[in-house]
């Protein structure tokens, strides 16, 4: 502590050099980590996710099945054009219409959940997250009454509860979905959607959600075709086709730039702890002439750099869980575990090379340690 306090150690410039070190690089992991996952965020948000089966008739049970299977979709539902619907305060106005099972209905209520639930493929929480949010949806997915899209909501003042007074009687909204113009099919943005069984016959596209991606979702998709004679030209597309089809989180997150961060983190630990060691060899082996035991010095030397050094990640660890509760949408504490590894890194260096450049101090040495003081 006399060491400390009297400046021998110089514990204020290595705590600094620590400090910095595991703040920005830390500080910069969590940064680019927090962007990973925005971009999830948004292609979720955005139905990025989701991908739909055109061009065959499909089984609506088998669609709406499909989130029944193991890793399979997290949503799925098929949907059908039906007859227009005219308002009786618009009798000029014709209101495209679907009839759409209730997964479809499940997934059409998802699309105001979805930016809650992290999506990253940077968090293992990112599932969770969906599962949570899938519960949400069974909860809220009213199939009641007909769904309106919010273009609708807003032009005929309909809100959830409402009864719309229509050609084909009175219908109850029974819930809102948002369908922005951001690059997904456009026919749902201003259209009604009307729940029916998925038994009541054959639908012309299914539509499944699934996060993380995967090829196997195609394979599903085609499974609820109905085989017909006829040739047809059936496939499977990404319902918002602004974004890149190949996009792969998991590959985002493996192959960032930050990834090699701890490895520089663990240089500066232990280029810290070497010159810590080598500024005082002479002090060190001055002391081993006049008796200290090796035990006591590496002991002096182990804890000397465990209070800079520790001190220094305590602070650094605080500021990286601020940094990360504030930004995250979701799952901080996995992106916190994947920033906190530099400042850790920087400590298990510089308290690695304490102890081995303190070996490596010898009395014999003193002479030659003095003449080139």
């Amino acid at each position: 502590m006399r060491n400390i306090s009297a400046g021998t150690t110089r514990a204020a410039w290595f705590f600094l050099v620590m400090l910095i070190t595991g703040a920005l690089l830390g500080g910069y992991e969590a940064m680019s980590i927090v962007q990973l996952e925005q971009e999830a965020i948004t292609r979720i948000s955005s139905d990025a996710d989701t991908k739909a089966l055109i061009g065959a008739s499909v089984d609506g049970q088998a669609c709406d099945g499909l989130e029944m299977v193991h890793n399979g979709p997290s949503l799925a539902g098929a949907a059908r054009a039906a007859e227009s619907i005219t308002a009786s305060s618009t009798p000029g106005m014709e209101l495209p219409a679907y009839e759409v099972t209730p997964g479809f209905i499940k997934l059409l209520a998802s699309g105001q959940k979805t930016a809650n639930a992290a999506s990253s493929s940077a968090s293992s929480s990112a599932q969770q997250g969906a599962t949570s949010t899938q519960q949400e949806v069974n909860e809220t997915a009213d199939t009641s009454g007909i769904w309106i899209s919010t273009d609708v909501s807003h032009d005929f003042g309909l809100v959830k509860g409402s009864v719309m007074q229509t050609n084909r009687g009175d219908m109850t909204i029974a819930g809102v979905f948002s369908w922005p113009n951001d690059g997904r099919d456009t026919r749902f943005a201003y259209a009604a959607m009307i729940p029916v069984p998925a038994s009541s016959g054959e639908f012309t596209e299914c539509w499944a959600k699934q996060w993380p991606v995967s090829e196997q979702t195609n394979d599903l998709l085609y499974s609820t075709a109905i085989v017909s004679g006829t040739g047809g030209n059936t496939t499977v597309a990404q319902v918002n086709k602004s974004f890149d089809s190949r996009y792969n989180a998991y590959s985002s997150y493996k192959n960032r730039m930050t990834v090699w961060l701890p490895y520089v983190s663990l240089a500066v630990g232990v280029i810290a702890g070497v010159i810590a060691v080598r500024r005082r060899r002479l002090e060190y082996a001055g002391a081993l002439h006049v008796g200290q035991t090796k035990g006591a010095q590496l002991l002096e030397m182990t804890l000397e750099t465990l209070i800079w050094a520790g001190l220094a990640t305590i602070a650094c660890l605080a500021l990286l869980c601020a940094y990360c509760w504030r930004m995250s949408a979701d799952g901080w504490m996995n992106i916190f575990i994947a920033a906190c590894r530099i400042p850790a890194t920087a400590f298990a260096g510089a308290m690695a090379a304490t102890f081995l450049a303190g070996l490596s101090v010898r009395e014999s040495q003193l002479l030659r340690f003095f003449k080139s003081r």
